[in-house]
């Protein structure tokens, strides 16, 4: 079999013409070409049956871009979707009518603002628009507006906890949205908690909807100022807490415990915990549960021999800090392996995981309320 001459000839003087890339409408049987000055097309006038048709297109497509006239080559169907192949190839193989073809450029890390612009005219999908924007060619440039606006647009009907996640993360990494959209993702997070988690990795202190710093800020900002200019990290971490973006901070935490969805979104949060608090965390080590976190973290703030000599200079001056202080060191020592025993032992979703969760949660929450709360 092979096409016919008609078909054959129309190709060939479309492909002649400098075509950036190539469309197969297998409902309309017609072969879009995307030129300078917009699209180009040929109908098809299939002489068997049309899926064979369309396979004997491929291969002449493939034959002309990439010199291989048995079609799309099988190891780029293997190396597709891990970021293995040539950057110099990217644009040949937009040529070829195979959407596995897209895929593996979507995927390339040589991706470019203007390839990515050719492969979004052949395969407009979410998938794709997500692993374009996490080029940063492609999202400083000005196709990342363009597949930012889709996002947001589509997000609503993505049911996958990480494709949130990512999608969310990369829109905020790159400025991608203005601050009424962003206030928009945020919100939806009442719905569907996986909103949330990039926020608080990628905006901790620049959360919707800020709150202000606890009553007493002023005043313990004042006894801590000496000690964050001394570059205590403790006396740093705890002034930023009592701030207006760390009570903001503080408050969303315990909204997105409200909503923790699924397993994958209940690890993302608690690691953000220990992630906000880097510099003070307590251990290495992977804590169980909760009460052998606030031990440590008790514990610590009592042991003038072995805890760090910052901890111990803070805690000397301002005595009245201590609970406050033993709060900042729990959130510090948080990880995923605070839910470890509760998660390994139930596939819950929403209502039903949060009700499990509540050992975990119950106590980080009143950790949190004692750094968002006044002392007299």
């Amino acid at each position: 079999m092979e096409l016919s001459s008609e078909d054959s000839f129309c190709l060939q003087v479309m492909l002649a013409a400098g075509v950036q890339a190539v469309r197969i409408d297998s409902n309309s049987m017609k072969v879009f070409g995307l030129t300078e000055k917009g699209e180009a097309s040929v109908r098809l006038h299939p002489n068997c049956r049309q899926d064979q048709y369309l396979k004997l297109v491929k291969q002449s497509l493939a034959e002309h871009a990439l010199d291989s006239p048995e079609g799309y080559p099988v190891y780029l169907r293997r190396w597709s979707r891990m970021g293995q192949l040539r950057d110099d190839n990217l644009s040949k193989l937009l040529l070829t009518g195979e959407e596995e073809a897209v895929v593996a450029v979507v995927h390339a890390p040589g991706l470019t603002n203007e390839i990515a612009r050719r492969a979004w005219w052949i395969m407009p999908t979410i998938e794709n628009a997500r692993r374009m924007l996490e080029k940063e060619d492609v999202a400083r440039g000005e196709m990342g507006k363009v597949l930012a606006d889709f996002l947001v647009e589509h997000l609503p009907f993505e049911e996958d906890d990480l494709a949130i996640m990512d999608t969310v993360h990369a829109l905020l990494w790159f400025d991608l949205v203005n601050p009424a959209a962003e206030k928009k993702l945020w919100a939806r997070g009442k719905q569907h908690g996986a909103y949330y988690i990039a926020f608080l990795e990628q905006r901790p202190d620049q959360l919707p909807n800020p709150l202000p710093a606890r009553a007493d800020y002023a005043a313990v900002h004042a006894l801590l100022a000496p000690f964050i200019e001394a570059g205590n990290p403790y006396a740093q971490h705890l002034d930023r807490l009592l701030s207006g973006p760390g009570q903001t901070f503080l408050a969303g935490c315990e909204e997105a415990m409200q909503r923790p969805g699924t397993h994958e979104i209940v690890s993302a949060l608690l690691n953000n915990y220990g992630t906000y608090l880097e510099s003070i965390r307590l251990t290495e080590d992977k804590a169980r549960s909760m009460e052998e976190i606030i031990g440590r973290a008790t514990a610590l703030a009592s042991d003038e021999r072995n805890a760090p000599a910052a901890l111990t200079q803070l805690l000397s001056a301002l005595p009245q800090l201590k609970p406050d202080i033993i709060a900042l060191l729990t959130l510090a020592g948080v990880n995923q392996w605070a839910a470890y025993t509760v998660l390994r032992r139930t596939t819950a979703v929403n209502a039903l995981l949060r009700t499990k969760l509540i050992p975990v949660f119950e106590p980080i929450q009143e950790q949190m309320r004692v750094l968002r709360t006044a002392k007299n």
